[in-house]
């Protein structure tokens, strides 16, 4: 069985974003960029999968700027087994990606489509969803763990207050969520290797997509800062403050 595994580009999550001074959008001159975190975890359940005997391979896509071919290699040198790179200048919204990934899983006939549950950049939580719809496919979304068998897997999933567990027919599409697993560490013999593994350059034409954005960005702004503590001396103090100050009693 293929294991489908989309992957973003995103700015590093440990790099604090500047926005651009005209308020049109994040400034990206000179930013470290990395495989959005959650799409880390949903190459590692996959190669899990392909460890257990459960999967046959894992593709690696990406749909973006030629600079994306990075984050194809960094899940190669995981230990995907090739990539998929469709190219893409500007933004593309859920609603293109999920047509473009529609489109190869009808190429590829993946037996499951596994992607982070959201990008940590736009924090659309859509793209999963549409593909699912598109597809005709069930879907277990948030996954905190994932148990396959041959026809069906199982998948324990989050939600508000506990967790709750389906069971859905394969073919199928799976989003991550953050408790799923631990990402590995590519090993310096795994990166020379990933050099040699093979990815296929696509644009959305290719696959008859229309990429053009459909919302226009007005306004980009930083939250406001937070203002600094204060201490107070007595319990009395503190209550007055909340009432008076604050108005929250």
């Amino acid at each position: 069985m293929k294991v489908l595994v989309p992957v973003k580009r995103v700015i590093d999550f440990n790099v604090k974003v500047r926005v651009k001074g005209d308020q049109t959008g994040v400034d990206l001159s000179n930013v470290k960029m990395s495989m959005n975190p959650f799409d880390e975890i949903a190459v590692e359940e996959a190669l899990r999968l392909r460890e257990k005997g459960k999967a046959t391979e894992v593709i690696a896509v990406s749909i973006g700027p030629q600079a994306a071919q990075e984050t194809i290699r960094t899940a190669l040198a995981m230990g995907a087994d090739r990539g998929i790179l469709v190219k893409a200048e500007g933004d593309v919204e859920p609603l293109a990606v999920a047509k473009i990934l529609k489109a190869i899983c009808e190429e590829e006939k993946p037996g499951l489509v596994i992607l982070g549950k959201q990008a940590i950049d736009d924090d659309s939580n859509q793209t999963g969803q549409m593909l699912a719809a598109l597809l005709g496919w069930p879907q277990g979304t948030f996954a905190h763990k994932i148990e396959l068998s041959d026809t069906a897997i199982s998948v324990e999933r989050e939600i508000d207050g506990g967790l709750q567990t389906v069971e859905l027919k394969l073919p199928a599409v799976v989003t991550t969520d953050l408790r799923l697993n631990e990402p590995r560490y590519a090993s310096l013999p795994n990166i020379m290797k990933a050099k040699k593994k093979p990815i296929a350059e696509k644009t959305p034409a290719d696959y008859h997509v229309d990429a053009t954005p459909r919302l226009k960005v007005v306004k980009v702004s930083e939250p406001p800062k937070r203002q600094a503590g204060v201490k107070v001396k007595t319990a009395a103090e503190l209550i007055d403050r909340l009432k008076n100050e604050a108005g929250v009693i």
